[in-house]
């Protein structure tokens, strides 16, 4: 499994979606890990797998506002039921 380190400006809508899935009331500090980079830098960060990925997103304090903003922008996505053929065959005009 490969470790891919992210900074949080580099984060796209999947991991967002796994980081505020995973931390839905956002993360404390017994979810942080801490560790040294090549550099001898200690780097503090959450962890979020998928099935052939972990994923270590940099903390920083603009974290969890872009989570939280993530969060609250797909929460008001509406997401429609299934729609049956008669459904659609009634409300779409064949004849245009």
């Amino acid at each position: 499994m490969k470790r891919v380190i992210v900074n949080y400006k580099k984060l796209n809508k999947d991991i967002l979606n796994l980081l505020v899935g995973k931390f839905p009331d956002g993360y404390s500090d017994s979810d942080i890990i801490s560790f040294k980079n090549h550099q001898n830098h200690t780097i503090e960060a959450v962890e979020v797998k998928t099935n052939d990925t972990i994923y270590l997103v940099k903390i920083s304090e603009r974290l969890a506002g872009v989570m939280q903003d993530h969060d609250e922008n797909t929460s008001n996505i509406k997401v429609p039921e299934a729609v049956t053929k008669e459904q659609v065959r009634d409300e779409v005009n064949f004849d245009v």
